[in-house]
């Protein structure tokens, strides 16, 4: 059983215990929980046992607190985006390309940050760090491209 699952939720899904019973039968989603669970094993453990990798590397943490910041804030953005797409004034190819631009983008930009100090003994970050330029350009064009869609909706 799963800590904080009430009993009704319980009795109205099935209970938890079926549903992780059958999580393999989903195929994809077994594999997305054991990669959650790996990475927060990850984390704990250095934050736990103070390894210095981490915790003795401040470029490392401050680069993963904003790969963290990023990807929350573009996943946001993406949504609202997703929605203004649909009364944008575009040809089909730019509103796909706005639909597609910013989630990209939010991919893209928080991989950088986590991508460029991989190394436990980063003291600065490697080439990598250019896929936060990449993701910057192509959320400012999908943004923009956005923008001028919205701006020509409002006109007519």
């Amino acid at each position: 059983m799963v800590f904080g699952a009430s009993r009704c939720d319980q009795e109205t899904r099935g209970g938890y215990e079926y549903f992780e019973r059958n999580q393999s039968d989903i195929g994809h989603s077994a594999d997305h929980s054991t990669h959650n669970r790996l990475w927060r094993a990850f984390l704990l453990r250095l934050l736990r046992q103070g390894d210095a990798t981490y915790v003795g590397n401040p470029l490392r943490q401050n680069m993963f607190r904003a790969g963290h910041a990023h990807a929350g804030v573009l996943v946001l953005l993406s949504l609202v985006c997703q929605l203004l797409a649909d009364v944008a004034e575009l040809p089909p190819a730019l509103v796909q390309f706005a639909r597609l631009g910013v989630p990209c983008a939010a991919v893209l930009m928080p991989l950088g940050f986590f991508l460029s100090v991989a190394s436990p003994k980063a003291v600065q970050p490697n080439r990598l760090i250019t896929l936060i330029y990449i993701g910057a350009a192509l959320l400012a064009t999908s943004v923009l491209v956005l923008g001028i869609g919205l701006i020509r909706s409002a006109l007519t």
